[in-house]
C-alpha cells in the first residue's frame, strides 16, 4: 500500500470518505516482542486525535505499573487538566478492574474475572462508551477456553457506531483473526533473552 494508496478499490457503493470512516478491527499475534507496544502507539494516536480511550490488560497483575500505563495515564490527566487530546480509562485484570475489586470470589478466580472483564467490555461496546479500546493480551483467555471466542466475534463484529477496537496477544484463534480488519503477526528472528540476557527498565516495561 505506497504511500497509503489502497491497491484496489471494492465496487461496494461506497464513498471514499465513507470508507476511511469505518471502524477498525485490528488482532497483533505472533511470537515476536512488540504487539502492545504497536497497539499502544495506535493509541497515542488515538489520543491525540480526541478519542476517547481505554485499555483492559487480561494478564498483567493489578501490581503492575507499566510505562505505558504511566504515559497513557499522564496523556489522561492532560485531557482532564487542560483539554487535550481525548479521555484516557486502564484497566487490569482481577483487582484491576474497579467494578469487580468488591468481589473477592471473582477476583480471586482470573477465568470468571476474564469472562466478567469481557462483559463489561460487550457491555461498554453497546453503549459506544469509547472510541478506541486496546484489549491487550486478550487472545490467551480465548485461547484457554475462558471466553467464548464466538461469542467475542459476534460482538467485535456487530458493534454499533465507529468504535476502534484492538487486539494483542500470541496464538489468535482464527475466527478472530478472519473477522480482523488489520492483522499483524509479529515474527521472532533475535532476541536479548536467547542469549541470556534479562529484561530491561525502558525496554520491557
Amino acid at each position: 500500500m505506497p504511500q497509503g494508496v489502497p491497491q484496489t478499490v471494492p465496487d461496494d457503493g461506497l464513498t471514499t470518505r465513507q470508507r476511511r470512516q469505518q471502524p477498525v478491527l485490528a488482532v497483533h499475534t505472533g511470537d515476536g516482542k512488540g504487539k502492545s507496544t504497536a497497539a499502544f502507539g495506535m493509541a497515542m494516536r488515538a489520543w491525540n486525535a480526541g478519542l476517547r480511550v481505554a485499555v483492559f490488560q487480561f494478564v498483567k497483575s493489578a501490581k503492575w505499573r507499566v510505562g505505558e500505563e504511566s504515559a497513557m495515564s499522564a496523556l489522561g490527566e492532560l485531557h482532564d487538566t487542560q483539554g487535550v487530546g481525548g479521555p484516557v480509562e486502564w484497566h487490569k485484570m482481577g483487582q484491576g478492574w474497579s467494578w469487580l475489586r468488591a468481589n473477592a470470589d471473582i477476583t480471586d478466580d482470573h477465568a470468571a474475572a476474564a469472562r466478567a472483564g469481557w462483559g463489561e467490555i460487550a457491555r461498554r461496546l453497546a453503549d459506544e462508551q469509547h472510541d478506541f479500546y486496546v484489549l491487550d493480551e486478550f487472545t490467551y483467555p480465548l485461547d484457554w477456553g475462558w471466553i467464548d471466542t464466538d461469542d467475542v466475534v459476534r460482538t467485535l463484529v456487530d458493534r454499533p457506531g465507529r468504535q476502534h477496537v484492538v487486539i494483542t496477544g500470541r496464538r489468535a484463534p482464527a475466527a478472530l483473526v478472519d473477522a480482523a480488519d488489520l492483522v499483524t503477526e509479529m515474527h521472532k528472528v533475535a532476541h536479548p533473552m536467547d542469549v541470556g540476557r534479562k529484561g530491561q527498565k525502558g525496554i520491557e516495561w
